[in-house]
């Protein structure tokens, strides 16, 4: 393996930052672009098709993680054609995905409006929005699997380059189809489609090196049953953590709703620092999902021990500047973020909490990248069971007598109980080591299978 070093890790930790902090920026030009039609029901319309889609599409968020830890162990242990296989079943399952998502096009869109009705302008342009979007769900959910598979071999500027790609093509379009050409929504919708499927297209170029030179084998295995179970066990914890996840943050959303609009204003426009953690943290999350799943399949304990180490220091290092600067400058940052008197007060009544948040949580974070890169995403799940159960008992007995403050005490003690019942786990990585065979035993049987010096495919994969 080449040698574990911060400069190693910061490689694929900066990009993946990078690429994180242009996520706002797409939907901010969509909004902008159709609100220069004059009218509120296009923008109502926009976000609201975006929002089904997003949520639809999230449900196979576990294929760009279970991807990763897959072949980030493939990757260590120079076993390319299960490292290309991998990458080929996540792409047959998200292009069947998508592919029933177009035929269930009809049923979704109508349990969609009847849980989120809308005004009859507003529903007549989501639904022109949808109908054209939707037919970019394979692309979109196959892209998934290519974002996780370059992580796994250390291409984060390649993921970067297929970000900026994706959303360089769609604002571009955005502009000539709705500005230019005054297609109104069915431009932004048509703008993101093209988009999808040219991404999706670039990312399948950038993966070409690691894919076509072992393609035969790497088909061959794809029917694999041992792979797939385990393929199959994987991406089932990471989606069960990832709904319960979603489940806490929302009913944390849903409670303080209760407590008036203002609390509600308040703690929406303090979850934004929520996201800005998260998308600083995620660079040395997924630095951890590629070191320590290489280590794994390299059967080198002392490795992933390292890149776990590393990896943490970075996180707990990055989220004591975040605390600080969202104390310093978090007055200010409400105050671009809203203009109203009320809810800036009550945002900075709870501003100690968010400044809190990136220090207790970051172990949760960088754990998560751990444990998804050594795929011991057995224990994540049930660390993610007892963390939920935490919540609840934290929610029952605070928010009755502390109101908001007992909420985000009780979202204080899921980030805290997250972190320990990982590290409480962590025993199971040196398990997870020693039940691998060794990389030759696995590799042996085709030539092409055959171990190459992991500095040589790394180096050749460190740029687009």
């Amino acid at each position: 393996m080449t040698a574990l070093t911060h400069t190693r890790l910061l490689r694929i930790a900066a990009p993946i930052v990078i690429s994180n902090a242009t996520v706002p920026l797409l939907g901010a030009v969509d909004t902008g672009v159709v609100g220069q039609m004059g009218q509120a029901a296009p923008i109502g319309a926009v976000g609201l098709g975006a929002i089904v889609l997003t949520t639809l599409y999230w449900v196979f968020g576990f294929l760009r993680m279970g991807t990763t830890g897959l072949a980030a162990q493939a990757h260590g242990a120079g076993d390319g054609a299960e490292r290309g296989a991998i990458l080929l079943r996540a792409l047959l399952v998200g292009a069947a995905a998508g592919l029933a998502f177009v035929i269930l096009q009809r049923p979704l869109f109508h349990a969609a409006f009847a849980i989120a009705p809308a005004g009859d302008g507003v529903e007549t342009l989501a639904r022109q929005y949808l109908s054209i979007r939707i037919w970019g769900a394979p692309a979109t959910i196959a892209a998934y699997a290519l974002t996780g598979w370059l992580i796994a071999v250390e291409r984060t500027r390649a993921v970067l380059l297929l970000q900026l790609w994706i959303n360089g093509v769609n604002i571009a379009l955005d502009l000539w189809f709705v500005l230019a050409l005054g297609w109104g929504v069915g431009g932004v919708a048509l703008a993101t489609l093209i988009a999808e499927w040219s991404g999706l297209a670039l990312g399948l170029w950038l993966c070409r090196d690691g894919l076509l030179p072992v393609w035969r084998a790497a088909l061959a295995r794809i029917p694999d049953r041992t792979a797939l179970a385990t393929m199959f066990a994987v991406n089932r914890d990471i989606m069960i953590r990832s709904v319960l996840l979603q489940l806490c943050f929302t009913s944390f959303v849903f409670l303080g709703a209760r407590m008036g609009d203002v609390t509600l204003a308040a703690n929406q426009v303090l979850m934004q620092f929520l996201s800005i953690t998260a998308y600083a943290l995620d660079g040395f999350a997924f630095a951890a999902e590629t070191l320590v799943g290489q280590a794994v399949g390299a059967r080198a304990l002392p490795d992933a021990r390292r890149a776990a180490r590393m990896a943490m220091q970075w996180g707990a290092g990055t989220s004591l500047l975040l605390g600080a600067a969202f104390l310093a400058a978090g007055p200010a940052l409400i105050d671009l973020m809203t203009t109203a008197p009320d809810v800036r007060g009550e945002a900075r009544a709870f501003l100690p909490w968010v400044a809190a948040a990136p220090v207790i949580g970051v172990y949760a974070w960088i754990y998560d990248g751990i444990f998804i890169g050594a795929t011991l995403t057995a224990q994540m799940r049930r660390a993610m069971i007892a963390s939920v159960a935490a919540y609840a008992v934290a929610l029952a007995l605070l928010v009755p007598l502390l109101d908001n403050h007992g909420l985000w005490a009780a979202l204080m003690v899921f980030f805290a109980a997250r972190g320990l019942t990982m590290h409480r786990a962590m025993p199971a990585l040196a398990d997870r080591i020693a039940s691998r065979p060794p990389p030759q035993l696995r590799t042996s049987r085709n030539s092409v299978d055959a171990p190459q010096p992991a500095t040589a495919a790394i180096t050749s994969d460190n740029s687009p």
